[in-house]
């Protein structure tokens, strides 16, 4: 009996000992290690964002973290006591913290600044109630240059995780990879001096080159500011792209925050700042889009700068009317009809496009999809679709109506009109580098579609120029500097019904146009100033970054600013009648651009008083009726020996349309010079060319 009991005892302990040994080797092999080797994870130094002249962006900076092991903790209620204020902390926190014996170690405050580290550390060496308080180095995201472009670059995580912009886009590439400390220590947790050490080093992150340029970005932001408080706009935006190759050099998105302290309690408001708006938010352009509509018409052929339009004030689309935005323009080419920014001129362009071919250029220039540049969050934009798409539909995309940008691609779209034909993906990563500074990736310009012939291209060139020069455009205009583009005043949607007084006010520009080296689209939501249009509210603060990025390029002025430019004294015609205005500014020397509708002068830009060079335009917004009412008799002026221009605003100066008959110059008119006519009368004027 006694064998066979010393059998039975012999295979339980057997049994045991292949359990231990073997079964749960692993398991007790790991808590051993557990109790006798202290492991600490080195944190990799997140690389860093450069702007493309390698100035940077957002680096890590070091902090330090505050642990606690709470089986060393001698008194927890004093250890607590001691660290509230200084990590400004909760007491009870700490105190839950500092006597959870069942954990090795447990973090109190992560990214304490150098200073609160070395008072820890002071303290340690002096108060034996701290026992049990370990401090190691930590990593800490800096952005030198505060809230510079925010929304592109984005922020992380307490833990160093890309939470967005580009610092989430290129996490995997930014963050590294993390080392371990292995230390054997004593039963009290200190480390052994003969003990055995194992060290695997962290792999820091890469470094990333943007093509943003700090200096124009500078540029932008300030710009956007000045207007925002001039203005009281509630968002401006800014974009500067190089158009011939896509690089985006700048991006603005007001109001912003200063990603060194980001409002994160405020999970709303952060999510709101968050959003790259250039990117993310589709809006209906407005006249801007008329650049692509005029670069799709004169490609087929459909038009030429030189051709004769007549404009009345409003155009009939199935049994529907689309007015223009202010009094009719009248007799036209296609170029002026540009620079008038004439909504009927643009609709019958749509249509003589068509659904087909208006669509294929419209698709050539990337509308209704991504751009494909290297920035989440980007949107497709709003296209009707070809099948579903009406007439009175295209009509309107002629003008920018009925149809949905996101700026980026709006300004994408528009410098393939200017710099040869070629749609471009814009991108924002120059390049890729690891830790050493090898180049693991470089973006090279792409080449997407060429929606129109490198010589309508030239075309387009030359009419935006003009637009800045004669038109509409003219506050872009600056002195020595050869800038085109195109205003835009988009109608703004509120449940459903567009606003009567809320408008989306834009400038696209390009610079210099004889070989376009940036491109800047300036956009302000609904400003407070009146008028609120793109030329009075965008297109001042573009010129602005367009000038002074050309200073920055390196282009000189064609003419230097110190030679002298004969200035006159513009008249102040507000209050005054249109034809009173007209007649005022003509013997000044001095062009206009009406705005609006109605018979008096109740604004005028540039303000009177102002020096300006001879024959500059003066934007005159006009409103309301002439006090002896709308069916006031007044004197048809003599338009004889006129151009069709010239009689048309001759005409229009004094309330009367023209209806057209020939070309050359006028002949002969009807009602007859000098004879009485009700304001609004259609005088019918005969064209001959002269032999």
């Amino acid at each position: 009996m006694a064998m066979i009991a010393f059998f039975v005892l012999y295979l339980v302990l057997a049994a045991r000992l292949f359990d231990l040994q073997v079964l749960q080797a692993e398991e007790l092999q790991a808590r051993a290690q557990a109790q006798w080797t202290s492991e600490s994870t080195i944190a990799p130094a997140r690389g860093t964002i450069y702007d493309r002249n390698g100035n940077t962006l957002a680096m890590s900076a070091t902090a330090y973290i505050a642990s606690v092991s709470p089986r060393q903790v001698k008194d927890a209620r004093r250890f607590a006591q001691i660290l509230a204020p200084i990590l400004n902390m909760d007491e009870e926190t700490i105190y839950e913290r500092a006597s959870d014996n069942s954990k090795g170690g447990v973090t109190l405050k992560r990214q304490l600044s150098r200073e609160i580290a070395q008072q820890l550390r002071a303290m340690l060496a002096q108060q034996d109630a701290l026992t049990g308080l370990y401090l190691e180095e930590d990593s800490k995201r800096y952005y030198p240059l505060g809230e510079m472009a925010c929304q592109l670059i984005g922020l992380t995580t307490i833990d160093g995780v890309g939470q967005a912009g580009l610092e989430m886009a290129l996490d995997k590439y930014l963050s590294g990879k993390a080392g371990v400390s292995l230390t054997e220590i004593d039963g009290r947790g200190r480390e052994l001096s003969y003990g055995a050490n194992e060290y695997i080093p962290a792999v820091d992150g890469g470094s990333v080159v943007l093509t943003l340029d700090s200096v124009i970005q500078s540029f932008a932001e300030k710009a956007a500011r000045e207007c925002m408080n001039i203005t009281g706009a509630k968002a401006v935006r800014v974009l500067a792209m190089q158009p011939q190759t896509g690089e985006i050099l700048a991006m603005v998105n007001l109001p912003g925050y200063d990603l060194n302290d980001p409002p994160r309690e405020d999970v709303s408001a952060l999510t709101e700042l968050m959003r790259n708006r250039l990117i993310t938010d589709a809006y209906e352009p407005g006249s801007t889009f008329k650049i692509l509509t005029s670069a799709a018409a004169l490609d087929t052929g459909l038009t030429n700068v030189n051709e004769d339009f007549y404009c009345s004030g409003s155009i009939k689309v199935d049994g529907g009317t689309i007015r223009c935005w202010g009094n009719p323009h009248g007799a036209e080419t296609m170029a002026q009809a540009l620079c008038n920014s004439c909504n009927p001129v643009f609709v019958e362009l749509g249509l003589r496009l068509g659904v087909d071919t208006f669509y294929d250029y419209l698709d050539a220039f990337g509308l209704g999809a991504p751009t494909g540049v290297d920035i989440p969050g980007e949107a497709s934009g709003i296209l009707i679709s070809r099948s579903t798409v009406k007439r009175v539909d295209i009509a309107r995309i002629g003008f920018g109506q009925s149809v949905a940008v996101t700026p980026l691609q709006l300004l994408t779209a528009a410098s393939a009109a200017v710099n040869g034909g070629n749609l471009m993906r814009p991108y924002v990563v120059k390049e890729v580098r690891d830790a050493q500074g090898n180049v693991l990736e470089e973006t090279q310009p792409l080449v997407v579609s060429q929606p129109i012939r490198p010589e309508t291209s030239a075309t387009m060139r030359s009419l935006l120029e003009n637009v800045v020069t004669n038109g509409g455009g003219r506050n872009a205009y600056a002195e020595g500097y050869r800038i085109g583009g195109k205003t835009g005043t988009a109608q703004i949607y509120v449940d459903g019904v567009i606003s009567s007084d809320m408008h989306i006010g834009s400038f696209i520009g390009f610079a210099p146009m004889d070989d376009p080296q940036i491109a800047v689209l300036f956009i302000v939501d609904e400003a407070t100033q009146r008028p609120d249009y793109g030329s009075t509210t965008a297109a001042p603060y573009a010129k602005e970054v367009l000038t002074q990025s050309l200073k920055y390029l390196g282009f000189a002025p064609e003419i230097e600013q110190e030679e002298e430019v004969a200035t006159v004294s513009v008249p102040d015609v507000t209050g005054m009648t249109v034809a009173d205005a007209a007649q005022v500014l003509r013997e000044a020397g001095f062009s206009f651009l009406l705005d609006g509708t109605g018979t008096h002068v109740t604004e005028q830009l540039p303000a009177g008083g102002v020096g300006m060079a001879e024959h500059s335009l003066v934007m005159l917004y006009v409103t309301g009726e002439e006090e002896t009412g709308e069916n006031a008799v007044v004197a048809v002026p003599d338009v004889t020996g006129l151009s069709v221009s010239e009689a048309n605003r001759m005409l229009l100066s004094h309330g009367f349309t023209m209806v057209i008959n020939g070309s050359g110059v006028a002949v002969s008119q009807s009602p007859a010079a000098n004879e009485q006519a009700k304001k609004g009368t259609k005088v019918r004027v005969v064209f001959e060319v002269p032999e």
